[in-house]
């Protein structure tokens, strides 16, 4: 393939969109992580953990808009036959993002007394939204197979990714907190660390039998040889961070923001396999990168325009977490 400027410039969207994507998943995981974790916290607990995210949450949707609208711009013909294929599980997400923003504020407004049906519905709406994520996600893997057997591998997926969504927002927690909630969330991330390396093992193990395109990618040499840092470091880290638990929080907090950078990295490593495995498709199986990018002009005008938002984006996500860094307090509303 020769690398001229028409093929670079989807090389070069596609890869700004996986980007986008696994910065979304990263950062809007533990506040949706946050929101599942709602169940088994206590009514002063869900004011602390609601301040840990009060900051950041809504800059970190902001990801999953880039990504989208990326793929609309660039990838007119993917985004066409991706939504179309995903309506129904996209109106459900749609609906659990609603009811987390209503509840966020409406918490927050109402008298003490009912404030829990809110808390409630903050909790439904997050885990809506993130098995809504894992569904789509799993039917994506298999090439948008709205099959049986594609909507059980959905599911499969959904709950997987509910999990790790969990482990990020219990590490979210320990970083942001101190105390018994610290103390508790270490408990929750143990737990939802061993869930979602079950969840991991059993989507590793099902996907590569159930697309022929994904075992080919994976289970042929020297592909092999190349590919296997990616697992073996990913469960590495999940053996490490498993056993860190046993000893944190740490006196003085040192190491507190540890789980969650580990996590992230683990996150990376997964996409990275994942990218890997649908390459050179943004459809799998129908559309490659080429097929579905818009034309050269287009994309290079749209480049003008993402060279100039991506910098503001970036720097400001850094400057709200720099800001609003340390341990959460009280969150205040106007």
């Amino acid at each position: 393939m020769t690398f001229d400027w028409p093929t670079l410039l989807p090389l070069i969207f596609a890869g700004l969109m996986g980007l986008a994507i696994l910065i979304y998943v990263i950062l809007d995981g533990f506040d949706l992580g946050i929101g599942i974790l709602f169940a088994a916290a206590e009514d002063a607990e869900q004011d602390t953990m609601i301040a840990a995210i009060g900051p950041f949450w809504d800059a970190n949707e902001t990801w999953l808009v880039l990504a989208v609208g990326l793929l609309l711009v660039a990838f007119p013909l993917a985004h066409g036959v991706i939504l179309s294929a995903l309506y129904i599980p996209v109106f459900v997400l749609l609906i659990g993002l609603i009811l987390r923003g209503v509840a966020f504020d409406f918490r927050a407004k109402v008298p003490s007394g009912k404030k829990h049906r809110w808390n409630r519905i903050f909790f439904l709406g997050s885990v809506i939204a993130s098995l809504a994520q894992g569904y789509m996600l799993g039917v994506y893997v298999l090439g948008l197979d709205v099959g049986l057997g594609g909507m059980a591998f959905g599911v499969l997926v959904a709950f997987c990714l509910a999990a790790a969504y969990a482990a990020m927002g219990a590490a979210w927690v320990i970083y942001k907190t101190e105390g018994d909630l610290q103390k508790k969330a270490v408990r929750w991330l143990r737990t939802a660390l061993v869930v979602t390396a079950l969840g991991m093992a059993a989507v590793s193990l099902a996907t590569p039998f159930a697309s022929p395109r994904i075992f080919d990618k994976w289970f042929v040499w020297p592909s092999m040889l190349y590919l296997s840092p990616l697992p073996i470091l990913s469960a590495l880290l999940f053996l490490w961070l498993w056993r860190q638990t046993f000893h944190l929080p740490r006196p003085d907090d040192r190491h507190s923001l540890t789980p969650f950078l580990t996590l992230a990295a683990i996150f990376a490593l997964g996409f990275a396999g994942l990218a890997w495995s649908f390459y050179p498709f943004v459809v799998p199986d129908r559309l490659t990168i080429w097929q579905a990018a818009s034309a050269p002009e287009s994309l290079a005008i749209i480049l003008a325009g993402t060279v100039v938002v991506l910098p503001v984006i970036i720097f400001y996500s850094f400057y709200a977490y720099r800001v609003f860094g340390g341990k959460a307090t009280d969150l205040t509303y106007d």
